[in-house]
């Protein structure tokens, strides 16, 4: 029994970690650069379907049949994401705040649109399935295959994060803080805004790209249904809980809502009688909510929360003992 716990255990942290890398990519364009995109939806479901292609077996009723290694997928996936980001962030990324999320929530409804009906490519409302998974042959063993999977999520989540936090600390990501805060200023600097929140968009997508090629590939199934706009909520409740501008927090957030998230969904499935199951779904969205405002509430600024540099000289100043 404890070894079957550990397997859940594994799977569940496995999970969590995809929607970590998602928050990931949401904390480089939200986070670092205050860039409103709600479409989140739009770039997951692009790296998901683009691994889901080039991996799987030739199948008679839409594109695929390449049959290439996982990894060629999710590099792939990162890469298509990225090119989309950077499509729909020229376009775009001269909007502001709001209309800036008016245009990616567009983005992510015409890309779901798409999914549904380009079925020669997509395979329609069916979805793809037989998508391969990493250690497929160990699947008879549920505890091993649960913590060989666990393991390949770690280690992309921890080099994803290392990566990201030197880019932070690097005069790049300076220069992305510089333009959150003050745009007018990091201009008079000789920066050019535009360029670097052009860059940050799409390192940010193509992150969350490669987030959809993992989770397509440790499910093993994907349909359009996977990627509507409760996902895109899910991954800002799980960046604002653990705190923007902190890839800590993003990774803490990520696993804190799915958490939640599942003990809701067994919540449901156990106290609610069958035929009302399907109804009473929505209280999980009910339950990330009064979650997230608990969380404003107590800590407006997350678990993790950045602190801007003018708070850390207003506190030097407040601790500065006087003469």
């Amino acid at each position: 029994m404890s070894l079957d716990i550990l397997a859940y255990a594994a799977f569940f942290l496995t999970v969590a970690l995809t929607y970590a890398v998602i928050c990931l990519g949401l904390n480089v364009q939200w986070g670092m650069t205050g860039l409103f995109n709600v479409g989140v939806a739009a770039f997951v479901a692009v790296g998901a379907y683009t691994s889901a292609i080039l991996t799987t077996p030739d199948a008679p009723d839409r594109l695929g049949g390449f049959g290439l290694p996982i990894v060629v997928g999710w590099l792939g996936a990162a890469v298509l994401s990225g090119l989309l980001s950077w499509g729909v962030g020229a376009l775009t990324i001269r909007l502001r705040a709001d209309y800036l999320a008016i245009a990616t929530f567009g983005v992510a409804v015409t890309m779901q649109l798409a999914m549904l009906n380009l079925q020669p490519v997509t395979g329609g409302a069916f979805g793809i399935g037989f998508i391969p998974r990493p250690f497929g042959e160990w699947q008879e063993n549920a505890a091993l295959f649960s913590f060989a999977n666990f393991g390949v999520m770690a280690v992309v989540v921890l080099c994803l994060y290392l990566g990201l936090e030197h880019l932070a600390k690097s005069p790049w990501g300076r220069v992305l803080r510089a333009v959150r805060e003050d745009e007018t200023a990091a201009q008079a600097l000789g920066k050019r805004p535009i360029r670097f929140r052009l860059q940050a968009f799409t390192l940010g997508g193509a992150i969350m790209g490669l987030a959809g090629a993992c989770q397509a590939h440790f499910i093993g199934f994907i349909a359009p249904d996977n990627y509507m706009p409760i996902l895109t909520f899910q991954v800002w409740a799980m960046l604002i809980v653990g705190g923007s501008g902190n890839n800590k927090g993003a990774i803490a957030g990520a696993i804190l809502v799915w958490g939640l998230w599942a003990l809701t969904a067994a919540a449901v499935s156990t106290f609610v009688p069958p035929d009302q199951q399907a109804r009473a779904a929505s209280l999980q969205i009910v339950a990330i909510g009064v979650g997230l405002c608990l969380m404003l509430l107590w800590r407006p600024r997350g678990l993790f929360g950045e602190v801007s540099p003018l708070s850390r000289l207003k506190s030097a100043r407040a601790a500065k003992p006087k003469d």
